[in-house]
């Protein structure tokens, strides 16, 4: 685990007045990655790190090659050929990074002689002038299901004799995704289309989906790999996570009901998945690790290759999630997105340590860049539920909107929006900034 230093100082300024602000997601003691292109431009994609409302040029700082940059600079690893950053992350193993993030806070400190921030102002861009793409090129998804809340109420749903399988407290379950419908945020969302079988007694019918939902997780990237045929220790787990992003999981609630059987999700989920464009490092959420989840006395521990003292202790993450819904309604009427549930990570079964570890146990190749997401993370309270399968009970309990309109299921205009935050006492607040799709016509 990394470990809390004077990069965490809660009262660290920089110069970059707008990191200053108590309610931004980006101050100094953050620094996300991040990959874009400005808006307008020639396209042309580049490194880049998040500082309140900019983004510092990190891929033109280290080409330059300056003084004030010469620890970033890796000679035959941080150059122009680098666009993305699996990219780097693959050229150096991991090591480009490692300080990156204390050398800017160095730089972007409130202390920073005036030439040196004249230097640096030069490679600070407007975010608002900026498109963001996928941090990584991403070879593998997996989606987990590591919320024991979620998966209880989803089990009393449609096996209530038996909400949880017998595998679920031993086991992280999970399954592969796609990785070609990874989206940015922002990216329209298109209703799908699939079979239907609302109608036991009719055959199924292709039509657009009923039932499209949304899905709050947690995703975190691959940054070192491992070699086909060899095991990841739990306790070198988090050494492979290079950091952290919101994912919204988009699943077609209809279409799953009938493809599920026998081997699981497919269609109903693999038509997109939304991640936010910034990568929180694991070295900025030091100060916001929690032990894992503490299992009721019945419940089996985790086995051993699942098991080390140091993830018991501080294998969980304090991370706070909120969903958010605008419908074209709410828009138009220029009402505020609507609050529609709140949870943490705190709640999650299983750790992000434990999901790797076991990803890799039986010999995967896990790869630089590949995104895991928790699954969706819910709470005990009936406004703690991620997902609107359950906020709504499967369309049983319909939400009443600020508009007037009420919604079981995500209609054409609802843009849904995500965000996620870290507060803890004697620390600086960070975020992950927003996770947004808004649903279009199936074509």
């Amino acid at each position: 685990m990394h470990q809390i230093n004077e990069t965490h100082d809660p009262n660290l300024k920089s110069w970059v007045e707008s990191a200053n602000d108590p309610d931004t997601d980006f101050p100094i003691q953050n620094l996300p990655f991040c990959v874009f292109r400005e808006s307008g431009g020639d396209g042309f994609e580049r490194i880049g790190v998040r500082i309140g409302d900019k983004v510092f040029d990190l891929q033109n700082a280290v080409e330059y090659r300056t003084s004030f940059f010469k620890h970033l600079a890796v000679d035959g690893v941080m150059d122009a050929s680098w666009f993305n950053l699996k990219y780097a992350l693959e050229s150096g193993a991991n090591q480009p990074f490692k300080g990156v993030r204390e050398t800017l806070i160095g730089l972007f400190r409130d202390v920073t002689e005036a030439g040196v921030r004249d230097k640096i102002a030069s490679l600070l861009i407007p975010a608002s002038a900026v498109d963001f793409a996928l941090p990584f090129e991403i070879g593998d998804y997996t989606d987990f299901y590591c919320s024991i809340f979620h998966a209880t109420n989803v089990g009393s749903m449609f096996r209530p004799d038996q909400p949880l399988m017998p595998n679920y407290k031993y086991v992280p379950i999970g399954y592969h995704g796609r990785a070609s419908s990874i989206v940015v945020s922002g990216t329209e969302i298109r209703r799908p289309k699939g079979q239907n079988r609302s109608d036991a007694e009719k055959p199924p019918v292709f039509i657009p989906a009923k039932s499209l939902d949304y899905e709050m997780e947690l995703g975190f990237f691959v940054g070192q790999g491992n070699e086909l045929g060899s095991a990841i220790p739990i306790g070198e787990a988090e050494n492979h996570i290079f950091g952290m992003c919101l994912v919204n999981d988009w699943s077609a609630r209809d279409i799953q009901a009938w493809e599920y059987q026998p081997l699981g999700p497919f269609l109903a989920k693999n038509f997109a998945t939304t991640i936010s464009p910034f990568v929180v490092t694991m070295e900025a959420l030091a100060p916001f690790r929690t032990q894992a989840f503490e299992r009721d006395p019945e419940d089996p521990q985790p086995l051993d290759y699942l098991s080390d003292e140091n993830n018991k202790k501080f294998g969980g993450l304090d991370i706070n999630l909120e969903v958010y819904i605008q419908t074209e309604k709410m828009r138009n009427e220029n009402i505020e997105p609507f609050l529609i549930s709140r949870s943490n990570t705190k709640d999650l079964y299983w750790t992000v340590g434990q999901m790797l570890t076991h990803h890799a146990s039986n010999g995967c190749n896990l790869q630089t860049g590949d995104l895991m997401a928790t699954g969706t993370v819910s709470g005990p309270g009936k406004d703690e539920r991620g997902c609107l399968l359950e906020r709504t009970w499967r369309g049983t309990e319909p939400l009443e909107m600020p508009s007037g309109e009420t919604r079981r299921f995500l209609e054409d205009g609802d843009e849904v929006i995500m965000k996620g935050y870290c507060e803890r006492e004697g620390f600086r607040r960070i975020g992950f900034g927003e996770c947004r799709g808004r649903i279009i016509p199936a074509a």
